[in-house]
């Protein structure tokens, strides 16, 4: 799915069915709030409002549900009525399972119906249902674009998402599905090389230039447990930092993660 492009927009489109499917995607209670004359948009002229009012009374989530509102091509799904202490209120666990059991593999869109709160949450839901690698044959060989559009219910459901707000999310999103990426990808196509690459990359976009220790470098410059563990592999471990100093900052903190391709077992 690397060629998935997601993109989150303010505002409702107008869009035919037939043409982009759409999957609706609530909790029942906040389905019910929305009338048929807000959504009709981008369901017309496939979709009636006794057909939409119907699928919406009907909906039985246990923990979720979905109703045919077109053949496939208009969907409309009901999140967990519950929230467990595991859980979100904004039911972000379900909405990534119904995107991707209802994705339909070319453009299309998916409407969330939600709190304003829960706007940011459900983006990032939205997010892991595409994952950026994998190696089944056929997938993400087509260019897509997967829209993400709201309709807020309750509290501040006027409040439209400003163009920082969808940055955030685009950036979040992305961010999501790069981490996924480098877990998913295995060690022998993510080993210390190519995770350097990575690392260089995301340091350009940021415009910093990461350091980089390498091999028997590790060694002199007293990181000997690093490379003890990792100097036989074909590629050489390495000690990446990417560093940001602001003006003015009294403070130093410093996170500190490994990112574990290649171990011996031991110092041995």
């Amino acid at each position: 799915m690397a060629n998935t492009k997601i993109a989150f927009s303010a505002s409702l489109t107008t869009s035919d069915p037939n043409v982009r499917p759409v999957v609706i995607i609530g909790q029942v209670k906040h389905l019910l709030k929305v009338p048929f004359e807000k959504v009709k948009c981008k369901l017309q002229p496939r979709v009636t409002e006794e057909v939409y009012n119907a699928a919406a009374l009907n909906l039985q989530p246990s923990p979720t549900d979905t109703c045919s509102l077109w053949l496939s091509n208009a969907t409309l799904a009901a999140l967990p009525t519950k929230a467990s202490r595991h859980n979100t209120p904004s039911r972000g666990h379900s909405i990534s399972r119904i995107v991707k059991s209802c994705a339909s593999g070319g453009d299309e869109f998916f409407l969330i119906v939600c709190e304003r709160a829960n706007a940011f949450a459900s983006a990032c839901a939205v997010a892991r249902a595409f994952p950026l690698y994998s190696r089944k044959s056929g997938v993400g060989l087509t260019k897509r674009t997967v829209t993400v559009e709201f309709i807020f219910v309750g509290e501040n459901s006027e409040d439209p998402l400003s163009d920082k707000d969808l940055q955030c999310m685009t950036d979040t999103a992305y961010a999501i599905r790069l981490a996924a990426k480098i877990v998913d990808i295995p060690c022998s196509e993510m080993h210390t090389d190519a995770f350097i690459q990575e690392i260089t990359t995301v340091g350009k976009e940021l415009g910093i230039s990461p350091k980089i220790v390498q091999g028997e470098d590790l060694d002199k410059q007293g990181f000997g447990g690093l490379y003890g563990v990792g100097k036989c592999a074909v590629h050489k471990p390495a000690l990446a930092v990417l560093s940001h100093t602001p003006e003015g900052a009294s403070r130093t903190i410093a996170w500190v993660g490994k990112g574990i391709v290649y171990d011996t077992g031991g110092l041995s």
